[in-house]
């Protein structure tokens, strides 16, 4: 009999997508194959601290996306490369050892996690992980960033403007809709999930909405509203990546709000298969990858986009790890596509010791 591949799942965060962060892990232990891979489960709370979790309690409400808490009452730990080359966590008090793991899967959602923060710490202990590396999380989590690489390669986008911290009291209702008409979204810079976004269509709004904004970033991104479809595209892969049926969000609220995404299960419509022409799916379909190389993504990235008059195509931005809640749009779109979430989650993980071994195999040192 094989031996069970160990698997880390890292979740929960500091990030205000935390709560969001639960729902997709336990959808993650809940769909694993527990045939193959053993699953070991590493929360990280508010506060920062990596604790041990139980799969059968490590949460509190798990079934109340308005309640759901990590549980905190365990062990904390840390991961750490041991002498012999393994990765081990260790227990920072106590007598357990909760033994190696040959892979983590990092489904933090946000900053410190989306970011390329934890996979730059995971890739310095020289350890497999699941999802884009440090260049591809970095570039998809700062939309600011993101924006300018896609207009530099000129793929298609709505227009923006982004004002840092010290420029917060310079940020004018008329000159912005002067430049991108009304209305406008103000959103975070770092920030997913639709947390601190809004919609603005008056000062007295749109003030509001810059200071909540600037509440969760340090630099706020200001965007034209495209009156159009919203169509969202899941895609896998390394080097040669591929992309899913495309679907479509139709809101029932103003916009697909955070409360939409996670907490009211009838907040939008998810019509997937979209109902497209199908040159109109190919081009979905070829931008979604397209985006995905050029920021240097790897593993899995959710594209969203806008379909205007049927024919034009904008790329609103990219998730590199997009929710993997029980309605999430990522898995979503791939069982539509004749992948089941457990064959989904298998894929991403051998992605990553796939991309592993090949880095494993260039050199770190200059010889004469």
């Amino acid at each position: 009999m094989n031996k069970k591949i160990r698997v880390a799942i890292l979740f929960g965060g500091k990030s205000a997508e935390h709560e969001v962060s639960l729902q997709s892990a336990k959808n993650i232990v809940d769909a694993i194959d527990k045939e193959k891979y053993e699953v070991v489960l590493i929360g990280i709370d508010k506060q920062g601290r990596w604790t041990l979790s139980d799969p059968s309690k490590f949460l509190l409400h798990a079934e109340n996306p308005k309640l759901i808490s990590l549980n905190k009452s365990q062990e904390s730990v840390a991961l750490v490369t041991a002498e012999s080359g393994s990765h081990e966590i260790v227990a920072l008090a106590g007598n357990s050892s909760p033994g190696p793991v040959d892979v983590v899967f990092p489904v933090l959602h946000g900053p410190l996690g989306e970011d390329g923060t934890i996979q730059g710490l995971l890739k310095l202990m020289d350890v497999p992980f699941v999802g884009a590396g440090v260049l591809g999380s970095a570039a998809g989590m700062d939309k600011d960033v993101m924006k300018r690489l896609l207009r530099d390669a000129g793929v298609p986008i709505p227009d923006f403007l982004v004002f840092t911290w010290p420029e917060r009291d310079g940020v004018d209702f008329g000159a912005v809709t002067n430049r991108l008409g009304s209305p406008v979204f103000v959103k975070p810079a770092n920030m997913g999930s639709s947390v601190g976004i809004h919609k603005a269509t008056s000062k007295p709004d749109f003030d509001a909405a810059v200071a909540d904004a600037f509440r969760y970033d340090s630099k706020i991104i200001i965007e034209e509203a495209i009156p159009g479809r919203e169509i969202e595209c899941s895609v896998l892969g390394n080097d040669d990546p591929i992309a899913s049926v495309p679907g479509e969000i139709i809101p029932q609220h103003e916009f697909y709000s955070y409360e939409a995404k996670y907490i009211d299960e009838n907040g939008a419509l998810l019509e997937v298969p979209a109902k497209l022409p199908q040159d109109v799916v190919q081009r979905v379909q070829e931008l979604a990858v397209r985006a995905f190389k050029i920021l240097c993504c790897e593993g899995m990235a959710r594209a969203d986009l806008f379909l205007v008059d049927e024919n034009k195509l904008y790329l609103n931005e990219i998730n590199t790890i997009p929710g993997f809640t029980k309605i999430s749009m990522y898995p979503k779109l791939w069982e539509h596509s004749g992948m089941s979430q457990t064959k989904l989650i298998d894929r991403l993980i051998q992605l990553a010791l796939e991309r592993h071994e090949r880095e494993k195999k260039l050199k770190t040192s200059f010889e004469l």
